[in-house]
């Protein structure tokens, strides 16, 4: 397959993108260079090799879940920059309109 000036506008006209010349001649080079590369995986023969789906034989490996203490509400708190010993404090955010 030949990468060509029109192959390359039609690409930017379906990517929505605006290229100059120069980058043009880039993007037509980068192009060719990508098709040489499947051209030369295609010589492989991957007769009786079967598509590989996962890197792994592992399907949806998930550990089980686990109860673990929390910390205090104490502890929660102590580097709260403002609190009122249950909650922190916040500055108000929200005003009433009216």
């Amino acid at each position: 397959m030949e990468v060509n000036d029109a192959m390359v506008e039609n690409l930017a006209n379906l990517a929505r993108l605006r290229f100059s010349e120069a980058e043009k001649e880039i993007i037509s080079k980068d192009l060719q260079r990508m098709i040489a590369f499947v051209d030369k995986l295609n010589e492989l023969d991957t007769t009786g090799v079967s598509p590989l789906l996962h890197m792994t034989d592992n399907y949806n490996v998930l550990r089980e879940d686990e109860q673990k203490g929390s910390i205090s509400r104490e502890e929660g708190l102590k580097n709260a920059p403002d609190t009122d010993g249950v909650f922190f404090k916040v500055p108000k955010v929200i005003r009433k309109e009216g």
